[in-house]
C-alpha cells in the first residue's frame, strides 16, 4: 500500500503541469514543494531528534542572502555562489549547534529563537550588505545544462528533482542504523549513553545536516522568488515551518509534505476569499492538535487501521 501511494504521488508530481489548469497552479505547486523541503529539514530535529527549534528560518535566509549577494555584488556564477552559500550555512549550523546543544527542552528552544533573531537583526540592520528592509532584488534563476528555469514548468520540474533527491536521502538516512540512533537519543538518551553512544555528537550531526538541508531549501526559495528580504529569517517564518511539521506529523516522512501543502494552500487560496486567513490557519491547527494528535498522517494511519478487518492489520 505504501509503495503504491508513493508511486501515485510521484506520478502526480510528474504530470501535474499538464492537469494544473494554468501557470498559477504550477507555481503554487513549486511553492508547496519548496516549503516541504524546508519542513523536511526541520523534521529531522523536531520529529526524529526531539529538538524543537524556532530559529530554523535563519538557515534558509542565510543561504538565500549569501547566494544573492555573491551573484549581485561579486558577479559570481550561480553554481559557485550556491556551493559557497551552502558551505557557509553548514559551518554556521555547526557553530549554532555547539551553542544550542548545551541545553535541552525549553532552554534549547529559546536559544535557537535567540540565534535566529540575531540573524534576522543582521539582515534588517546591515543595509550595506543585505539592503535592509528593501532586501536584495533583481536576482535571476540558474540555467543548468542550458535549461531555462525562467519557464514555470521547467522550474517546477527542477524543484521536483531536488525535492525527490532530498526526500530519498532523508528516507535512507533515518531508516539506517544511524537513523535509529537518532531516534534513540530522542526516546532514551540516558540508555543510549549507557550503551556507549555519544548522544551529544549524534544530536550535533543531526543539527548540522538539518541546517544544510534548510540551506538547500533557501536556494530553491531565492531561485523561485528572485528576491530575498529579512522576512525570510523572521520568527514568523520559523513558526510557520514548525506548524507544517506538527500539523502534518512530526517523525514521519510524509507528514511535513502534507503539512506544507496544507499551509501553502491556506495562504494562497483561502487568503483570496477570507481576509482573516491567519485566524483560519490557527483554527485548523487547534483542530489538529485536539482531534488528530500526532498530525494528519498519524491520524489517517489510525483511521485506516480501525477500518481494517480483525486479523489483517
Amino acid at each position: 500500500m505504501k509503495r503504491a501511494l508513493l508511486a501515485a504521488f510521484v506520478l502526480a508530481l510528474l504530470f501535474l503541469p499538464q492537469f494544473a489548469g494554468g501557470v498559477y497552479y504550477t507555481n503554487l505547486a513549486s511553492q508547496a514543494l519548496i516549503a516541504a523541503l524546508f519542513a523536511l529539514s526541520l523534521n529531522l530535529l523536531v520529529g526524529y531528534a526531539g529538538l524543537t527549534s524556532l530559529g530554523h528560518a535563519g538557515y534558509l535566509g542565510l543561504t538565500a542572502y549569501g547566494s544573492g549577494w555573491l551573484i549581485t555584488h561579486l558577479a559570481w556564477g550561480h553554481l559557485a555562489a550556491a556551493v559557497v552559500a551552502l558551505l557557509g550555512t553548514t559551518v554556521m549550523a555547526g557553530i549554532f549547534g555547539l551553542i544550542a546543544l548545551r541545553a535541552s527542552g525549553i532552554s534549547f528552544l529559546m536559544i535557537t529563537l535567540a540565534l535566529g533573531q540575531i540573524l534576522w537583526g543582521l539582515a534588517y540592520r546591515w543595509t550595506s550588505v543585505t539592503g535592509g528592509d528593501n532586501g536584495i532584488s533583481g536576482l535571476t534563476r540558474p540555467s543548468p545544462f542550458g535549461i531555462d528555469l525562467g519557464n514555470p514548468n521547467n522550474f517546477y520540474y527542477f524543484t521536483v528533482v531536488v525535492f525527490l533527491l532530498v526526500w530519498a536521502g532523508i528516507a535512507n538516512w533515518v531508516r539506517s542504523p544511524y537513523g535509529a540512533s537518532i531516534r534513540g537519543t530522542k526516546d532514551q538518551p540516558r540508555r543510549m549513553s549507557a550503551l556507549g553512544y555519544n548522544v551529544w555528537l549524534i544530536r550535533w550531526t543531526t543539527f548540522v545536516v538539518s541546517g544544510f538541508l534548510g540551506g538547500v531549501a533557501g536556494l530553491m526559495y531565492v531561485y523561485y522568488n528572485q528576491f530575498i528580504s529579512p522576512h525570510s529569517l523572521s520568527l514568523a517564518n520559523s513558526a510557520e515551518m514548525l506548524l507544517m511539521v506538527i500539523a502534518g506529523g512530526a517523525g514521519t516522512l510524509s507528514g511535513p509534505v502534507v503539512g506544507a501543502a496544507l499551509v501553502v494552500l491556506l495562504k494562497n487560496v483561502a487568503s483570496a476569499y477570507i481576509d482573516r486567513w491567519i485566524m483560519l490557519l490557527g483554527l485548523v491547527f487547534i483542530f489538529i492538535v485536539m482531534f488528530v494528535p500526532g498530525g494528519i498522517v498519524a491520524g489517517l494511519g489510525r483511521l485506516r487501521r480501525r477500518r481494517l478487518p480483525a486479523g489483517t492489520q
